[in-house]
């Protein structure tokens, strides 16, 4: 079974930045998107960034132009520069692994890794 090892977070004051990774145990084939989402206390999670098979990437409004992701598609790996960061981004932050299967789409989670924001 395909497991996503999440590193990077941690406890860091306003203005300042992170770098988070997130590595697969294992090839993983027929990828279609890899990214990152969120979830803060009380909150649903929610999508921060994701890089599409194609090449292309999403972000939340509310992280643009601060969080660039990255992937490293050969090792299975995504990254997520967080620069800026803001009390708000206060979450745990969760890998996602999306693909494609003939039934339709499967999801890959990582086990989520704490990120706190201070002001």
């Amino acid at each position: 079974q395909v497991q996503l090892v999440e590193s990077g977070g941690g406890l860091v004051q306003t203005g300042g930045s992170l770098r988070l990774s997130c590595a697969a145990s294992r090839y993983i084939s027929s990828i279609n998107a890899m990214g990152w989402y969120r979830q803060a206390p009380g909150k649903q999670r929610e999508l921060v960034a994701v890089s599409m098979i194609t090449g292309s990437t999403n972000y939340a409004d509310s992280v643009k132009g601060r969080f660039t992701i990255s992937r490293a598609s050969a090792e299975n790996s995504v990254y997520l520069q967080m620069n800026n960061l803001k009390p708000e981004d206060t979450a745990v932050y969760y890998c996602n692994v999306k693909v494609l299967r003939a039934k339709g789409f499967e999801d890959y989670w990582g086990q989520g890794t704490q990120v706190t924001v201070s002001s």
